[in-house]
This record gives C-alpha cells, structure tokens and sequence, in this order.
C-alpha cells in the first residue's frame, strides 16, 4: 500500500509536464550566455507545483526559495504611478488628436524613462516602499470608442481602428525600447476585446457579428500584437457572443496566439475570474473551474485565485501540466528580457538614473504634446488669436479654468499649470486678468463647501462685461466620466451651459475652452459662440499650452479623433455593435456637430498635384500616392493630410469613408511639401462571412486626400482587377 501510495505521488509531480528538479544542481537560468528559452526552462523545471502557481498571481509572495517577486506590475498611461510626482502628459485621447506619431513614440519614451529610473532607485536604495516595484506596465489602452458615452474614452485613442493601431504601435515602441534583447519595460494592451461600456461590465455580453469583430473590433489589437510587439494583454470582463473573454479559447489563443503569433502573456482584469463565479450568471462556476477554463482557453496570469486553485485543477486533471508551463514560459520570457534575472549592470537601462524624473526635458515634452493637441474647432470672424497688445482685460471664468482635471492611471500632480496660471505667465505685465468660476462641472457639492451658483454666475458676468475678451473653460472631470462611471448625457453638465450663454449675452468676444475627455455635444455653442477649442484634460502643462495657442504662439493643429455627433438622438443604442447601423464618420447617419478628424488653423493650406502609382492594380499591391500642400496663410503652421479611401459598388454595405493615411507636416508661410502614403491594395478589403477571411472585391474605389473626413480637398480612383 505504502509503495502504491509513493508511485500516485510520483506520477502527480512528473504528470504532462509538471516536473520537481533538484534545486540544488547548476543555475542555468542564472547564465547569462545561456540561450533565453534554455534559462526560461531550467527555472521552471526547478519550481514546485505550487511555486508556478504563486508566480502566476500578479500580486503575490515572493518565492522564497529563488527570491522570484510575484508583485511585479504598475500602471503610466498618461503618467507613471508613484508615491511622487512624475511627467504628468494629456490624457491619450488627446495624445491621439496630435496626430503625430513620432510624438506619442517621444511621450512613451518619457514613460518608460522615467519607470526604468524609479526601478533603478528602487534598486539602489536601503528602504524604498515596498510597492510598485515592477516593470510590467498595464498600458495602453486602445478599446475603440463606438461609444461616446463610455466612461473611459480618455484612456483611449479615437473611434478608429486605423488612427489607433498606428498610435498604439507608436506608443508600445516607446515604452519597450529598441534595444534587441533587453525590454525597457513591458506593455500591457487592455481590454481585449469589444469592450467599451462600464455599466455592469462584470457581467456585459456584447453581441459582435464576425464582419464587425474583423473589421472595427480586432485591427488595432492585431497591429499592436504583430507590428508592436506588445509583451502582454489582458482579457476583458466582458463576454463575446455568450463566452466571457477570460475563458474565450477563439479569442486568447486561436485568434491572438496562432492566427496572430503572440509571444507574450494574456492576463486576466482584475477579479476577471471571480466574474465567472459572481458575474456572468450562465456561467458561474467553482473557482477551480474557473482557474482551469481560463488557463486551457489562454489566459496565462491573474490574481490570488490562480495561486489558490491551479495545484488542485492540475491534480484534478482539469488544467493540463503542458498548459500551465507554456503559461509560466510566456509570463518568465517577459520577466527574463525585462532583465530581472542578470546582474543590475549587465542591462543597458539600468544607467536611466532618477533625476529624469519629472525633469525639465520631459516636462518640455508634456507641453509639446499639449500643444499639439489643441484643436480649434471654429474661429468666426478671426476672434483668435487674440492680441496680446490689444488686450488691456481679460476675464478667465469657468469651474475649469483653475483645475488641473486627473484620471486614475498617472501619478501624482506636482508641479503643474492650470489655464488661469497659464494665461498670467503667457499675458503681458499691462493685462489685468479677472477670475470667477462662474458655475460647477457638476450638481453635487460637497456639504461643508456649500457652492453659490447664482452668486458665482452674476459674478462671472460682471466681470465679463468689464473685460476685452472673455474665455469659458467648462468641461467634464472624473465625477462625470471615468472608469466605472459611464457619462449620462453628451452635453454639458451642471451650470455650464448657463454660464456659457450668460457670459456671451454680457460680452460677444467670448472664447469657449472644451476641457473634456470624450465628446462635447453642444450644438448652442457651435451654433453662437464665436470662437471654440477642444483642450481635452491637458495635463502638468496644459495651462501653458492653451494659452499658447490663444495668444498665438502656437498655430493649433490637433484634430478630432472621433466623431462629435450633432445630437444624442444621433447615437444608436448602446448595446448596439455593429457600427453600421450609425456609428463613427465612417457610417454616422446625418451631419455631425463636428467631423472625425476636424481642426481649424490660423493659416490656410492648399492642396495640389495628386499623383497615384498606378490606376489599376492587384489586391496584392502596394499603392504609392503623393500630394502637394502648400502654406498659402501668413503664418507657420502643421497641416494634418488624411487619406481616405470608399468603395464604390459593393456587395455589402461599406464606409462612406475609411482613413488609411496620415502625416502631420509643418510649413512656413509659402512653403510646399511633397507628402507621400503607401498602402497596400490588401487595405481595401472587408470580411467576408462566408469564406472567414478579408477579401478584396474587384472594381472601382475613390482615394481621397483631405484636411478631415468631411473636408476632402482631392480625389480620383483606382481600379482593383480581378
């Protein structure tokens, strides 16, 4: 019996992989000179069963044996989380209005610096807080924003996958590095996928045909994985078509890992497997189960519940010794190119010292990125820019004129410059500078800090009248749209639609600043005011930026990465996936209040000389396109040139337009810039459910080149062949 009992024991530690190595024989995975995917195998092979649990929990116990940390993760989407002030950047929708890759790659770059510094000093130091000590980022998000009510629209980069999956690669490439071997830090894509609706998002099952998935739900994640070379991903709380994305085997391992070729590691969102035991109700199952569907279908890392329950699911035979090393193999290759197991000094970013944090370099590259951000939705009249020599009094009003407007994913605000301060560092000494808050974001106040509306209004237009010109800053903040915190309504809340139309009544030069993350749905503002511009949640330097661009410092020329519709009766139903119904410029139905890729300058451009490679080609073929643009205005200005393209017959019905190219080029008045795109034939296709693959259907299709989807400056066709 005792001998029967040894064999069961043995065969349950060698069982389909699952292997218990003497710890005490050569460290391989120590070796340096070794080859990576050796060293991966010699740890695991040393690792208990329970050991590779614990290191599958994204917040758990050091093993002590190896002195392997498990807590190994943060986050820095617009700002690296710390107990310190870091860089704090505009939020990455409005990375996304800069239209400028090089940009986003140069503002991931300051993230990932400053991450690699704070590791260092971690490091370095006797005593550092035992918190956020890894160098796994949980950014970027690049949900796609079909809806414009989402809570978290922020975080994300527009309403297209095109326009994302370029920022998105942009971005990844920033924060790991381009060194060969060794990653700067590891980038996290969330939340894969269909996910973009906070309201019960535990238990959400969105309804995706196959086309949609294809089409609008899946590129930028592809672009991300196969072009950017994302290190991790991680499984929404949604469900697709019925299967929670944590236990979706189509979605994390025959779409991502074999279709796609994904080397890094699927974790789950926070409590993603407590969503199949408390959250979707056809689902609910015991956490062992849950544990080992989500390890089978290709979920490699998640919380406390991992380390709890795969030893008993191995046991059990519900998890699969191979599976869970392939598991372990994806989450340590990460850990091994992040360097974590060569000595300190052998890492070519372990000389990124702490003194990069929040300094003047990167600080001057947070303004850059605001700047570039601004986008002058209308100028009636030429009201902007204003003269600083003209202006003798100016009312700033607005209950975000003196805010600095945060998110939950950056890290604490140190030094940074509300629109109030920045007017009175950019305003000339003469200028008297009037302030009054004049409203609030929000209904709510707190008890002890009672809000006067009606006083604050009356003083808002008082001071408005005295004034040359008067500047409105209304928007959003967290308390309207943030994660867990769908927005209610596309207008204005509060007062400040009140205090928009008081202000205008006592002064007609009133300037309107937008300082929201999703879209302003102010059809009143659009229609009166003469002069409006989007500044998003800007962030440190967003104060300076802004007035930058009012005084005319800076020729704005941020454009709208998605659509603002013109009323919220415009917006299908948001349970509604399929973008064909109204969704986005590429199938809105009527005009919307602003257009998708929309932006003003105070310099006028002209478009000439469209010249394609070819007028009739192959699916297979690259299509070269150039263009002349010239700065026709008296000011230095960016132009932002978008290529368009649209089907002209098809058997199914498609955009009315679909960006496949963008430069942002910068011109001196008089200047003219040769701007090329390449594309390749393969862009024009769309999936088709009867053969499961993207097709190209013969016959003609409209190349347009535009300043916005709906200001198309050029256009001729080519011909795809059979």
């Amino acid at each position: 019996m005792k001998k029967n009992f040894v064999l069961v024991v043995l065969c349950l530690l060698f069982a389909d992989g699952v292997r218990a190595t003497d710890s005490n024989s050569p460290a391989l995975y120590l070796d340096v000179n070794q080859p990576m995917d050796k060293r991966v195998s010699d740890l695991i092979g040393r690792l208990t069963l329970e050991e590779k649990a614990t290191l599958l929990n994204h917040h758990g116990p050091t093993v002590e044996r190896f002195n392997i940390r498990s807590d190994q993760w943060n986050q820095c989407l617009n700002g690296v989380q710390w107990d310190k002030p870091t860089t704090l950047f505009p939020v990455c929708l409005a990375m996304a209005a800069t239209w400028d890759t090089n940009l986003v790659h140069a503002a991931a770059n300051v993230l990932s610096d400053e991450a690699r510094a704070i590791y260092n000093g971690w490091h370095l130091a006797t005593n550092a807080p035992d918190q956020h000590k890894g160098l796994i980022y949980r950014a970027p998000v690049i949900n796609i924003e079909r809806n414009p009510f989402w809570g978290r629209n922020h975080e994300a980069w527009g309403e297209d996958p095109f326009l994302t999956g370029r920022m998105a690669v942009s971005y990844i490439q920033g924060l790991q590095g381009d060194d060969p071997h060794y990653l700067k830090i590891a980038a996290t894509l969330k939340h894969f996928a269909v996910n973009n609706v906070e309201t019960d998002r535990q238990k959400l099952n969105a309804n995706v045909s196959e086309r949609m998935l294809h089409e609008y739900w899946l590129p930028h994640f592809r672009d991300a994985i196969v072009e950017g070379e994302a290190q991790s991903i991680m499984a929404s709380y949604n469900a697709i078509n019925g299967t929670p994305n944590n236990i979706n085997h189509w979605l994390l391992t025959d779409v991502l890992k074999n279709d796609w070729g994904f080397q890094g590691f699927v974790v789950s969102d926070l409590g993603g497997v407590r969503t199949m035991v408390e959250g979707h109700e056809k689902k609910q199952m015991s956490y062992e189960d849950a544990v080992a569907q989500s390890l089978m279908a290709g979920c490699d890392f998640s919380d406390k519940e991992f380390m709890d329950n795969i030893p008993a699911a191995v046991r059990d035979g519900r998890l699969t010794g191979t599976r869970l090393d392939d598991a372990l193999t994806r989450v340590l290759r990460v850990r091994f190119r992040l360097g974590e197991f060569d000595p300190f000094d052998a890492v070519p970013f372990s000389k990124i010292s702490p003194s990069v944090v929040n300094c003047d370099a990167n600080r001057a590259v947070a303004l850059k990125v605001a700047q570039e951000s601004i986008v002058l939705l209308q100028n009636r009249g030429d009201l902007l820019p204003l003269d600083k020599a003209k202006i003798k009094r100016i009312a700033v009003l607005g209950p975000l004129a003196d805010r600095i407007l945060m998110n939950n994913y950056n890290g604490k605000m140190g030094k940074a410059v509300t629109a109030l301060q920045g007017i009175k560092d950019r305003i000339g000494a003469g200028t008297e500078v009037l302030y009054a808050a004049g409203g609030a974001v929000s209904d709510a106040s707190p008890k002890d800090k009672p809000f006067d509306s009606a006083g604050e209004l009356q003083k808002a237009v008082e001071l408005a009248r005295k004034a040359d010109v008067a500047l409105v800053f209304v928007g959003t903040d967290r308390l309207v749209e943030q994660e867990a915190r769908d927005r209610k309504t596309l207008g204005l809340t509060g007062t400040q639609e009140e205090l928009v139309e008081a202000v205008f009544a006592a002064n007609p030069h009133t300037v309107v600043v937008e300082m929201s993350a999703g879209p302003l749905t102010v059809p009143w503002i659009a229609k009166n005011i003469p002069a409006a511009l989007q500044a998003w949640w800007p962030g440190e330097e967003g104060g300076h930026a802004i007035a930058d661009v009012l005084f005319g410092d800076v020729n704005p020329a941020g454009r709208l990465p998605h659509t603002v519709y013109a009323s919220e009766a415009q917006v299908p139903p948001l349970d509604e996936y399929d973008i064909t119904k109204g969704f986005t410029y590429m199938y809105v139905n009527g005009k919307p209040l602003f257009p998708f890729g929309h932006g003003l300058s105070y310099t006028t451009f002209k478009y000439s000389g469209l010249k394609l490679s070819a007028k009739k080609i192959k699916a297979d073929d690259l299509v070269n396109l150039t263009v002349e643009v010239k700065n026709i205005g008296k000011r230095a200005g960016d132009e932002v040139v978008q290529l368009y393209v649209h089907q002209v017959n098809s058997s199914i019905k498609r955009p009315v337009k679909e960006l496949r190219g963008f430069q942002r080029v910068s011109l001196q008045p008089g200047e003219t810039k040769t701007v090329a795109f390449t594309f390749p034939g393969a862009k024009l296709a769309f999936w088709d459910e009867i053969t499961h693959g993207f097709v190209v259907e013969p016959g003609a299709f409209d190349v347009m080149i535009g300043a916005s989807s709906a200001d198309i400056r050029l256009q001729t066709q080519i011909e795809v062949k059979p």
